[in-house]
């Protein structure tokens, strides 16, 4: 069993793509109006941006959390909260052992909050 696909919403299809093709550094793999859906692929994974359904706390991997939250804010991105560690990874039960998870939050264009999360040694 796997993760195949994960809903979020999003009122307006085109600035939630404008959006998540900067955050993301890709473009939506594929659009179907109507209905309205819009999708990302998230290594494998579909991200669904749609009207209908709920908002959901999405934990996307960045490379560099403090560089990518500066990237967003100077593109007007509101900042929920600055980096900051969460815990150190003594083992590999959740990440790479020895390093600090960081984790930043900041709301998309259609107000979801969406977490950023990198490991750093």
């Amino acid at each position: 069993m796997g993760l195949v696909q994960v809903a979020q919403h999003a009122e307006d299809l085109d600035r939630a793509a404008a959006f998540y093709a900067d955050l993301l550094g890709a473009p939506p793999t594929a659009r179907f109006d109507p209905p309205g859906l819009l999708f990302f692929d998230l290594d494998g994974v579909r991200l669904l941006l749609d009207a209908g359904a709920p908002s959901a706390l999405l934990y996307l991997r960045v490379d560099d959390v403090a560089g990518t939250i500066e990237r967003l804010r100077a593109r007007g991105v509101a900042v929920e909260s600055e980096p900051h560690v969460i815990f150190r990874h003594d083992d590999d039960t959740l990440g790479p052992a020895g390093t600090d998870e960081w984790h930043a939050f900041v709301r998309d264009s259609e107000g979801n909050l969406v977490g950023l999360v990198s490991q750093r040694p």
